[in-house]
């Protein structure tokens, strides 16, 4: 999306946290560097040298060794990290008996990574608060995001919600948010404005759309869907 998601959408940023990478493949480097980008503090680790290697300069720190020890998560302190994010893509009983491990051993929030519903079923029993499925987030978004010529950016939220960057319809164009009462003709909310390319967060009745406007709108998915065959 157009805003940053270190911010909520009133522009407050999070504190900073400390988070345990495990799994330094390129999803977990990815997610590593996009944690140090919001000033979070991000131990990385990894059983290969080469990918420690590579990490170094991107993470707080990293070490390498092997997550399913025992005693080598009890060295680095699982307890004292706010998250812990098993990144591993390559070997399921691995990430499976890490998660295992982070929980047993007093974790507050272990994140996981699945490739399919079977992986996320034993994960959850087996001590995953979360479970990602990048693969599939992915794919939902470039469906919807290149299936429409009006989407320009896609983020799925629970319960069939999402967030969409649209681009104003044309008969919207000229008329503020009162006048079109969007929220009760579609069940849509109107959660901000991109004018110029600088959004607009605080939207009133009374704020008037332009054609060279984008919106942020905020529904459930088939009434976004039915909102931008108008």
């Amino acid at each position: 999306m157009s805003f940053k998601f270190g911010q909520s959408l009133r522009g407050e940023t999070k504190s900073m946290k400390s988070v345990l990478v495990i799994g330094m493949g390129r999803f977990g480097k990815n997610t590593t560097i996009k944690l140090r980008e919001l000033g979070h503090e991000v131990m990385a680790i990894d059983k290969l040298e080469d990918r420690v290697s590579d990490s170094l300069g991107i993470a707080s720190n990293a070490i390498i060794g092997d997550a399913t020890s025992k005693s080598f998560l009890e060295s680095l302190g699982v307890r004292d990290y706010d998250i812990c994010i098993v990144t591993i893509g390559d070997d399921f009983q691995c990430s499976l008996e890490t998660t295992s491990l982070l929980k047993e051993m007093g974790a507050k929030k272990v994140i996981s990574r699945a490739s399919n519903d079977v992986q996320k079923k034993f994960l959850l029993r087996n001590g995953a608060d979360f479970v990602v499925y990048p693969e599939e987030q992915v794919a939902h978004w470039v469906a919807i995001r290149y299936s429409s010529d009006s989407i320009f950016d896609y983020l799925a939220l629970e319960d069939g919600y999402s967030i969409v960057e649209i681009d104003v319809p044309i008969k919207w164009t000229g008329r503020t948010i009162g006048e079109l009462d969007v929220r009760k003709k579609y069940r849509i909310n109107i959660i901000a404005i991109k004018h110029n390319d600088k959004m607009i967060m605080d939207i009133t009745t009374s704020t008037q759309l332009s054609g060279m406007d984008r919106a942020l709108g905020l529904g459930k998915d088939e009434d976004i869907q039915k909102c931008l065959k108008i």
